[in-house]
């Protein structure tokens, strides 16, 4: 069994004994540097990606094997690339950019099997009369028609 699938067999493994971590990134590189990017249905906290890098270095035999390992939760930032991570966040503002190039900005008040919902409130002008009125606005997105989606931070 070649490096890299001994790291993928073996992560998966730990992943099964933490069930509310799941993995969101993995790169390894030909100089056997091992990024492993996490994240949980709640949070991911120090404690966890200690564990699992111990159980990971455990597991790899260094004398066998020089690598380096990584292991981190998904920052704030990060693209959410999963339905999973999506219920993290319902209520929270996204920016999702569609794969037709538009972007929404908007509250995640619904995440369906196919789909997630953004709500939104925005000023149109009047259909009768002079001035503007805040309308809501809402929009269902598929998952397939995603490019990127990612939480955007108040300050």
């Amino acid at each position: 069994m070649n490096f890299n699938q001994k790291v993928e067999d073996f992560l998966s493994l730990v992943l099964k004994q933490h069930s509310n971590i799941f993995l969101v990134d993995l790169k390894i590189s030909n100089d056997k540097s091992i990024k492993i990017i996490l994240d949980a249905d709640k949070e991911v906290n120090v404690k966890d990606c200690i564990d699992i890098s111990r159980s990971m270095e455990g597991a790899l035999d260094r004398d066998q094997e020089d690598f380096s390992l990584e292991v981190a939760s998904a920052g704030v930032g990060s693209p959410l690339k999963f339905p999973r991570q999506y219920h993290k966040n319902l209520g929270r503002k996204l920016e999702v950019i569609s794969t037709e190039g538009l972007k929404f900005e908007g509250d995640l008040t619904h995440v369906k099997e196919d789909a997630i919902e953004l709500q939104w409130k925005q000023r149109e002008t009047k259909r009768i009369g002079k001035g503007k009125v805040t309308v809501t606005k809402k929009k269902t997105i598929l998952f397939d028609e995603i490019s990127q989606a990612k939480v955007m931070i108040k300050f």
